[in-house]
């Protein structure tokens, strides 16, 4: 398999999902960025670190680093390599914002913790680096059994883009909120209520996770992998594992896969109750946000009834699952399906009919189709913008191809949208649900995993309830003692942060937190 028009040599990994590997020069990486926009591909994910030998590399010069990049096509993901030298200290390569806007911000981040710069890039302020580390002092490039201790850098005053104009004026919310959200900066530039411009500024939650993930032993990482985003702990748990396995050639029996797919819906349906009792209170209709929060409540309080934690954390391990259902918990499963799918059916019909809902609710925060093509937006927020992407549908694995799960899409774009989107997801998780207590097949929930004796790398790529979880493992041979050489956990939110810059233009201020409550993005998720 190959990207049509790309002269390179791709590897097929061991996965549960279409992935190839390549190496690529400079002009190759540009010409992939073109071929793969002009298909009607998209960008997964953009990272960088230092290049580690595997059998497909016999060689890299010494102090070398490496820049990757994912694309997702029909036919599968595609994970290019392109080798970097030192050239007076700095590793530089060809900027891709060119075809991919949303690759602005992974370059800047890559920049701060491996010391590679986007050759061209409009863009190179620091992302991540709050002055907490010096300039030239770049985390992922150290060595993580001995950490030297980093000298905090000078804190620069970020250059915000300005407007300027008659009557325009700024107003700075964050990075403290009042609540206990994460923290982040916005910076509206207004005129009276209406927003010219926002632009972001996150990062502030940097706590070294892919650093981290380098000490850990391999078996162990999951844990920590389950920690990136907690309302997602389960699809950052798989993606982590599928990335494991497929490095370490494990299958994974299939009931264990099933139950996999059992906690995924049931997170994904968690979260969705918990957004539209927000966003309905964003807009002033408390009633529904004590509607969802009792059924959020009673569903977490399943899930631990039949996994033993509210969030299924450290549910999903290397090789399977912890536990098997017990069938003593199936019968009250399926009686919770039915309730709650009568309640939410009734409540939609409630929202559909709220006239004051729907004057909050429709064209607001509107993303049109081919602005959320141009940026890359995805996941629901995609979806409710005729983004047809989900990997349970476009590259089903056990046990999705055997569910065929109908994908949730809306062409509108705004609040109205992404709420619409929500409801059909529940409601179709519920289904899965039904199905996958009542069809899975038996037999064990895990598996040994054996390591190779060369080094090896594996890809990870799950749906969850924001969009696409991606996960790009490589591990050491034994030699070295089969060690994470690199871990880059990747969230939607970085695909979909800028766009809701787009989304609030021409709204009024007061219509941000129900935008913003729409889309959901994770601070936490890209503040690796």
């Amino acid at each position: 398999m190959k990207i049509a028009g790309l002269d390179v040599e791709f590897s097929a990994l061991a996965a549960p999902v279409p992935v190839w590997h390549a190496l690529v020069s400079a002009p190759q990486w540009l010409t992939a960025a073109d071929l793969v926009r002009e298909q009607g591909g998209r960008l997964l994910a953009l990272w960088a670190g230092s290049a580690i030998k595997t059998e497909a590399i016999h060689a890299y010069a010494a102090g070398a680093r490496a820049i990757f990049v994912t694309y997702v096509t029909i036919d599968g993901l595609f994970w290019l390599e392109l080798p970097l030298v030192p050239a007076d200290g700095v590793c530089s390569y060809p900027d891709l914002t060119f075809a991919f806007p949303a690759a602005a911000r992974m370059q800047r981040a890559a920049a701060d913790l491996s010391g590679v710069v986007a050759t061209g890039a409009q863009d190179q302020r620091p992302w991540l680096n709050h002055g907490a580390w010096a300039t030239d002092h770049y985390p992922l490039l150290q060595d993580p059994r001995n950490l030297p201790l980093p000298e905090p850098g000078a804190l620069i005053d970020y250059p915000f883009v300005p407007v300027s104009g008659d009557g325009v004026h700024e107003i700075p919310v964050g990075p403290v909120h009042a609540g206990i959200i994460e923290p982040g900066h916005f910076r509206f530039s207004i005129v009276g209520e209406k927003v010219l411009r926002l632009e972001q500024r996150l990062g502030y939650t940097h706590k070294g996770i892919e650093q981290r993930m380098t000490q850990l032993e391999p078996l162990q990482a999951h844990r920590l992998a389950g920690r990136v985003s907690g309302d997602s702990t389960v699809a950052y748990a798989w993606a982590y594992c599928m990335a494991l396995e497929a490095a370490t050639h494990t299958t994974v029996p299939t009931r264990a896969a099933w139950l996999r797919a059992l906690m995924l819906e049931r997170e994904r349906i968690a979260a969705h109750l918990g957004d539209l009792g927000a966003l309905g209170n964003d807009a002033a209709f408390a009633f529904a946000l004590a509607q969802f929060s009792r059924l959020r409540e009673d569903w977490v309080r399943g899930s631990k009834a039949a996994f033993g934690h509210r969030s299924m954390m450290d549910c999903v391990v290397p090789g399977g699952v912890l536990q098997d259902l017990d069938l003593a918990q199936v019968v009250p499963m399926l009686a919770s399906c039915d309730a709650l799918e009568s309640d939410v059916r009734r409540l939609r019909g409630i929202f559909d009919s709220h006239a004051g809902l729907q004057d909050r609710f429709l064209t607001t925060g509107r993303v049109m189709p081919a602005l959320a093509s141009q940026l890359g937006l995805t996941g629901l927020a995609g979806r409710a913008s005729s983004q047809s992407w989900d990997v349970r549908c476009d590259h089903p694995f056990v046990p999705y191809d055997r569910l065929a799960v109908n994908m949730a899409t809306h062409h509108n774009g705004d609040v109205a949208a992404r709420v619409a989107v929500r409801f059909d997801e529940v409601l179709e998780s519920l289904r899965l649900i039904r199905r996958i207590v009542t069809e899975m097949p038996q037999g064990p929930v895990a598996s040994a995993l054996k390591f190779d004796a060369q080094s090896a790398r594996g890809a990870g790529w799950v749906e969850g309830w924001r969009g696409e979880i991606f996960v790009a493992l490589e591990l050491s041979g034994a030699d070295e003692g089969h060690c994470i050489g690199r871990c880059h956990l990747h969230d939607p939110s970085w695909h979909n942060w800028p766009v809701l810059e787009h989304a609030i233009l021409g709204n009024i201020v007061p219509d941000f937190p129900l935008i913003n409550k729409s889309f959901n993005l994770s601070y936490s998720g890209q503040d690796l």
